[in-house]
């Protein structure tokens, strides 16, 4: 790699924050940690978790309090050695793939991919990076590889309808999402030959997912009937749907954007009373130790709280006008939620859109970061070293990339419609899919 990574922890809290809420909510955090085991940072011998029974040829979960403890800074499997340092912004409407030199804070190559490219999303064994090209309304969508040590693309494979792409956890299939088809395509990792498919004809809008703690089931989020679906991966069926539940009231969307000025806290706004009964999931991630679900809901404004084995909706948590993209931390303690700043699919520029921090172990908002001027943080991921989250900006053709500790915001213009963006090497062991969900 270009440049070697510090194993040093970052946070998304001043120190004085810090000690303000070590004081004032210390025995109710660990309190939270005895109940649920949902953060990452105990050690404590009596604390310790029976070992998790995984499915065959899935890699074993060295910490059953935390499914993250593998992605901390500094945990770099051999398979990236050589990687070069990059982030990959796939441009949905410009048709291409913009490389951002994240040193130098520089768009420093680009090329054109297929049509309507939508995620970038590591390969289960680290060594490519796939564009997924979905060519919405058609039937030439593609993959096109990237190898992560030139950050040159190769010859693009024919796939039907990839608007998104997961992994088994056991590495035998790649599951490419056919959003359009409702339907869930279980394809050879390499040659991305068909091995078989899933209908889930309850979901339409399939797009995002998360896999339990022991690999034997995944749940997908249905964006346009307000529900989850979860799939037996051992069985190779559907187990059920759950329709989300909507909060009583909403953040207000108010014509103009957002009112952040530099300096200023993010708050996301005045409330209104929330009449859409039907809502608008997006990004799925687990907690810490497997127990919860959290899943981001752009009509919602906030992150749904689901129980795994139950399958049932136990909470939900407020966080900014759109939410959409869900990022853990590299310590596993925070969940970072990206708040898109519109409840439509084609939001304004900048919106009132924002970053809200959750802390797994209280399940609250501890932190909340602004866009000066406004904007549309969509999807992206943390750097290797935490210190940093990088977000497309869906709606403003910019990529964000905000301060883990101060909340601080920088901008780099990119191509039209920026999605789901990558930040490449990360730590872990073996990737799940989207824009870099590993473990």
């Amino acid at each position: 790699m270009r440049r070697a990574f510090a194993v040093k922890r970052s946070g998304p809290l001043t120190s004085v924050t810090l000690l303000a809420l070590a004081v004032l909510a210390g025995a109710g955090w660990m309190a939270a940690r005895g109940a649920r085991a949902q953060a990452a940072g105990a050690t404590s011998a009596s604390a310790a978790a029976p070992a998790v029974r995984t499915v065959p040829g899935m890699p074993p979960v060295p910490d059953a309090r935390n499914l993250y403890s593998e992605t901390a800074a500094g945990r770099f499997s051999p398979a990236v050695s050589g990687a070069l340092e990059r982030v990959y912004v796939p441009n949905l409407r410009s048709d291409d793939v913009y490389v951002i030199d994240p040193i130098a804070m520089k768009v420093i190559d680009r090329f054109k991919v297929g049509d309507g490219p939508q995620h970038i999303v590591p390969s289960w064994d680290l060594g490519t990076l796939w564009v997924t090209n979905n060519a919405e309304g058609r039937t030439d969508g593609s993959l096109t590889p990237i190898d992560p040590k030139t950050g040159k693309p190769g010859t693009a494979v024919p796939v039907d309808d990839p608007y998104n792409m997961y992994y088994t956890p056991d590495g035998k299939s790649a599951i490419v999402v056919a959003e359009a088809r409702k339907r869930l395509d279980f394809r050879d990792p390499r040659t991305m030959a068909v091995q078989y498919s899933i209908d889930v004809p309850g979901c339409p809008g399939v797009n995002h997912a998360d896999f339990s703690i022991d690999g034997r089931f995944a749940i997908f989020t249905c964006e346009f009937s307000g529900a989850l679906v979860k799939i037996d991966l051992v069985d190779r069926k559907v187990l059920g749907y759950l329709k989300l539940t909507m909060p009583a009231t909403r953040f207000k969307e108010v014509p103009g954007g957002s009112r952040v000025q530099a300096g200023q806290v993010w708050e996301p706004g005045a409330t209104e009373v929330c009449t859409v009964k039907r809502g608008m999931p997006q990004d799925i991630r687990s907690s810490p130790d497997g127990k919860r679900y959290y899943v981001a809901d752009m009509h919602a404004d906030g992150v749904h709280i689901v129980d795994a084995e139950s399958f049932r909706q136990v909470g939900f948590i407020p966080t900014g006008l759109g939410a959409h993209g869900l990022y853990p931390s590299r310590d596993g303690r925070h969940l970072y939620v990206a708040n898109r700043g519109s409840h439509q699919v084609h939001g304004p520029r900048l919106g009132d859109g924002g970053v809200a921090v959750i802390d797994f172990a209280t399940e609250k908002v501890i932190a909340r970061w602004g866009i000066p001027g406004g904007g549309s943080p969509d999807m992206g991921n943390v750097s290797a070293d935490g210190k940093w989250l990088w977000l497309a900006a869906r709606y403003d053709d910019v990529v964000y990339r905000f301060d883990t500790a101060t909340g601080e915001v920088r901008q780099i213009k990119v191509g039209a419609e920026p999605h789901g963006l990558t930040v490449w090497p990360q730590p872990g062991r073996y990737s799940l899919g989207h824009t870099g969900n590993l473990r």
